[in-house]
């Protein structure tokens, strides 16, 4: 069994990059005819020092070099590898984005993944003197961190919930979003987050010209979601206009 392990180069870096395995368990071992003597005491081949050495010497061996120049390469082509998107079709990475949609009384909306830090349970909102009002609501301490909390809702001029319209469906009901980049984020409720989804950047359409509401007025395109209408909202205008009027 020794004279084995010298045979797969354990021990010996020269022998990483080819070394020499003696497949006995192909020959003798449980795929082979079974006449080794240690299968009494180990059973099976997986359980013997001569197989799990030749496993190492395989993950051990000096990689080839040619090996990190094709992952340079791979890696380097990753964000333009086609995905599928819908039945049937494929399109490229850098052609979709990715969206979280989230509903604010009988309005479904929709920001960018990457400026979405987390959704949680509600928290309380402690209004600060002076400075509340129907946009900004006050503080919230999420796990020691302080964020200002706003009322999307009011500021996009959103109108109120009506009692009779059917969410049976809800699954996260009244939930928080917080959304921003490194230290400038935002806290706003909503009434349901229904998740993230990637859509085809050709699926959004153009936001209206004549802009009526306040909600159009931040509205950047329009996306189609189970059959229903959804504005995708400006996150660039939105976080300016928080930044520089909420005060």
């Amino acid at each position: 069994m020794e004279s084995y392990l010298n045979t797969v180069g354990v021990g010996d870096d020269s022998e990483f990059d080819h070394p020499t395995l003696n497949d006995c368990w192909n020959q003798i071992g449980v795929m082979g005819d079974r006449t080794c003597g240690e299968l009494k005491t180990v059973i099976h081949c997986r359980n013997c020092k001569v197989y799990s050495a030749a496993g190492r010497s395989l993950l051990e061996r000096n990689a080839p070099p040619e090996y990190l120049q094709e992952w340079t390469d791979i890696l380097s082509e990753a964000s333009t590898q086609q995905v599928g998107v819908g039945e049937g079709t494929l399109v490229r990475a850098t052609d979709t984005l990715s969206v979280i949609i989230f509903r604010l009384g009988n309005e479904r909306l929709a920001l960018p993944v990457n400026i979405l830090q987390e959704v949680t349970p509600p928290y309380a909102i402690h209004t600060v003197p002076h400075r509340s009002n129907s946009v900004f609501l006050g503080l919230i301490n999420i796990r020691g961190e302080t964020l200002l909390c706003i009322s999307l809702r009011d500021l996009l001029g959103l109108e109120p919930v009506v009692e009779s319209t059917d969410f049976s469906n809800t699954i996260n009901p009244q939930r928080m979003i917080v959304a921003g980049r490194n230290e400038n984020k935002w806290v706003f409720p909503v009434d349901e987050v229904h998740g993230t989804y990637r859509f085809h950047i050709n699926e959004f359409k153009d936001a209206p010209v004549v802009i009526s509401k306040a909600s159009e007025a931040y509205t950047k395109g329009i996306v189609t979601w189970q059959d229903k209408k959804l504005n995708f909202l400006n996150s660039e205008l939105l976080f300016y206009t928080l930044n520089h009027k909420v005060f």
